[in-house]
């Protein structure tokens, strides 16, 4: 059996009159996250996990920030087209690994939605969807709550 493993990260910067969406779940915050498209921090590291994996490089090749057609753009959806590639090239998720960096909000009561909705999106089981949170300690630009950073890591199998 083959495997291969990619890791990702995104860090994007929080600012007033933005939404605040990770892993595809709308979160009450006073601030969001600035980007092209909708600033999923967490969906972006893990799509580029996915892509990392296949050495398939990364999301600003296949969605670049300076294309209008990604504007605002779901990251859900962009999500469903990165997992199609895998799927189309003859792998499949075994499973995903990851961490979300933020001071605040709490993000505890949403983990179970954020892994759900993955899951979902990638047509696998929310066991293989590991999401988890963590503060940075006050330190370094997510401390400062400048904004929000993931990690993520995907492990992929060659589909039989």
């Amino acid at each position: 059996m083959s495997l291969r493993i990619g890791n990702g990260y995104d860090i994007h910067r929080l600012v007033t009159g933005r939404p605040l969406i990770l892993g595809g779940v709308s979160i009450e915050h006073e601030l969001g996250l600035l980007g092209h498209s909708d600033a999923d921090v967490l969906t972006h590291a893990i799509m580029d996990a996915l892509l990392g994996a296949l050495s398939l490089g990364d999301i600003g090749l296949y969605f670049p920030p300076s294309d209008p057609q990604w504007a605002g753009a779901n990251s859900l959806m962009l999500l469903t087209q990165v997992n199609q590639m895998v799927r189309d090239r003859g792998w499949h998720i075994v499973n995903i690994d990851s961490v979300v960096v933020a001071e605040r909000p709490k993000l505890k009561p949403h983990i179970a939605a954020m892994t759900d909705k993955l899951a979902e999106v990638l047509g696998i089981a929310p066991d293989q969807v590991g999401v988890k949170a963590t503060t940075n300690e006050k330190l370094g630009p997510t401390g400062r709550e400048e904004g929000i950073a993931a990690y993520a890591v995907a492990l992929l199998a060659q589909s039989a």
